[in-house]
């Protein structure tokens, strides 16, 4: 596998999220700021580290779930690095050809990305802003690699409480999701506004890692998190704690007592109907 050296990196003087999520899996593409904002981050909330394990592992129960489905090919926004067990490696192991677009804002990520996915002709990074959907829709490489007139499954894990206006983001993921064919998936994964210790926790940590990482995130609750869905047919049980939905254990209960899974929520929904014809790249 080709990775990029790292002398030839541009050193990041301040941490990205991408960096500080990458740090938190454990994986060796974060920078020296993005391990100062993640420590920095975890002494306010000791339980961020689980969190963030958490987040990943729904991601990829709701890669298993989707390629159970019939779903071949993924189109993943806000990507972060494709390290540590993400979309390529859980759907082509299971679906060996199984095509994805990783999407990322962030020319460092993308740069180590495209670099890590250099030997994988199924797999790529390019460089695009989830806030311009006919930009990304309308990238050559995504429409190269991805088939619009099959299912895809559109992934926005972790990456919608970066961006602050609940409507305007309901409209965003509209743009995205009409360009999908019937039979697409939406999953998205956000932080949950928590109650109680874990709330006041919460907000100091947020006030921590606003302060120390380049992207400012914004807790919703369950509430507008299903808006975000725009009343797509969820698929069961809804939009619930990430650590809840589809949980690989059978006897899964879910823990009153478990913190870090207070703070994270996550859903899929399904696309009936496909309302914009073509590229959807309007």
């Amino acid at each position: 596998m080709s990775t990029i050296g790292e002398s030839s990196r541009k050193v990041r003087t301040q941490a990205t999220a991408a960096g500080v999520y990458e740090w938190f899996l454990g994986g060796r593409y974060s920078q020296e700021a993005d391990a100062n904002a993640a420590i920095a981050s975890q002494r306010t909330f000791p339980l961020l580290s689980r969190t963030m394990r958490y987040n990943r592992q729904f991601l990829q129960r709701v890669v298993r779930h989707l390629v159970g489905e019939g779903v071949r090919q993924f189109l993943d926004l806000g990507s972060g690095y494709p390290s540590s067990g993400n979309v390529h490696e859980v759907a082509q192991e299971l679906a060996p050809g199984a095509r994805v677009v990783y999407v990322d804002y962030e020319p460092d990520t993308v740069e180590v990305s495209r670099s890590i996915l250099a030997a994988n002709p199924d797999a790529t990074c390019v460089l695009g802003d989830v806030r311009s959907p006919g930009e990304v829709l309308a990238n050559p490489e995504v429409r190269e690699l991805l088939d619009f007139d099959e299912p895809i499954g559109l992934l926005m894990i972790a990456v919608l409480h970066f961006l602050p206006d609940t409507d305007a983001i309901t409209r965003l993921v509209r743009r995205y999701s009409d360009a999908l064919a019937p039979g697409s998936y939406l999953a998205i994964s956000h932080g949950l506004v928590a109650s109680g210790r874990v709330r006041e926790i919460q907000s100091e940590a947020t006030k921590v890692y606003n302060h120390t990482v380049s992207e400012n995130g914004y807790t919703r609750s369950l509430a507008e998190i299903e808006q975000l869905f725009g009343g797509m047919a969820m698929v069961p049980p809804g939009v619930v704690l990430a650590t809840d939905w589809h949980p690989d254990d059978p006897d899964h209960h879910h823990d009153d007592e478990d913190e870090a899974s207070a703070i994270l929520a996550g859903g899929v929904g399904r696309v009936e109907r496909r309302l914009t014809k073509g590229s959807g790249a309007s």
